[in-house]
């Protein structure tokens, strides 16, 4: 049975709504995919972005952890150094300051003598007097050796000297503490000290004194020194003399035989001059700052 025009046009009619209807809902469907797209790139951002943002704040937070501890170590160590001190100006107990101090003294041996000497670089810079070094002839010895508190024996380098100071500068390789030297111009008589050394060779002894006169002449004529009644030996020569706060205030040089406890710093100033004249010479650098 044929169909009616009118049926054909009804059934046309449904049939383009219908597939209309489809690619409406097609594109609906195909807006909501593509904005799901967007949205789930837009959160993926947000996730790396914060993933990010997280990573950046673990290592911020690790890396002022690390500070903290290295601040933490360090105010220690600073603590531990201002009750070492405390006790050496209140009560003249240098125990602590002879602890920290013998870290950074040395003992130098050569094929002809032996002395001491002291660290005043990190980078193993020492001090010691010339006439350590010097063999019966009065030329450089050979094969210069430093012994450290921990007994390590280390060949040492030589860098130069100053023989009217009767001064010289050493070096060794590694890291170190050193010493400082203070200002020898705000010393004065009757201040407590402490040398270091290691006189007849008996090494790393400590005695302990005053400052019985300043600016005393040396036997190179300048009144360059302290006179101390702390004991001094042979082996004393080139160490320390250390005051209450810690500080190199002279270099144990010489002392006067057939008198008692007659002994000669050259002092800290001067060994500081001598010191920057030699490595501004031989290192094309200034070594102490003053």
């Amino acid at each position: 049975m044929a169909l009616k025009r009118h049926h054909k046009i009804l059934i046309g009619s449904f049939s383009l709504f219908v597939i209309s209807l489809i690619i409406i809902l097609g594109v609906i469907m195909y807006s909501l995919y593509v904005q799901e797209i967007q949205h789930y790139n837009i959160i993926n951002d947000k996730l790396s972005e914060l993933q990010t943002t997280t990573q950046s704040q673990i290592n911020s937070l690790s890396s002022s952890l690390l500070q903290l501890q290295n601040l933490t170590k360090s105010s220690q160590q600073n603590f531990q150094s201002q009750i070492n001190l405390l006790k050496a100006s209140s009560s003249g107990d240098f125990s602590g300051i002879i602890q920290s101090s013998l870290q950074s003294v040395v003992t130098v041996r050569t094929s002809a003598a032996q002395g001491t000497g002291f660290i005043i670089d990190s980078r193993g810079y020492i001090v010691t007097n010339a006439h350590v070094l010097a063999d019966s002839s009065g030329y450089l010895a050979s094969n210069i050796q430093v012994i450290t508190e921990n007994q390590n024996t280390i060949n040492a380098q030589f860098i130069g000297y100053n023989g009217n100071l009767d001064i010289a500068l050493l070096k060794i390789p590694g890291t170190y503490t050193p010493l400082n030297l203070g200002n020898s111009g705000s010393v004065q008589v009757g201040d407590k000290v402490i040398a270091i050394g290691n006189p007849l060779g008996l090494q790393f002894s400590v005695s302990e004194g005053i400052i019985s006169a300043i600016n005393r002449q040396g036997i190179n004529g300048l009144n360059y020194y302290f006179q101390t009644d702390a004991s001094l030996n042979p082996g004393n020569s080139g160490g320390p003399l250390i005051n209450q706060q810690g500080q190199v205030i002279g270099i144990n040089n010489f002392k006067i035989s057939g008198g008692e406890n007659l002994g000669f710093a050259l002092e800290s100033n001067y060994i500081k001059q001598a010191i920057n004249n030699i490595s501004q010479q031989y290192l094309n650098e200034t070594l102490i700052n003053y």
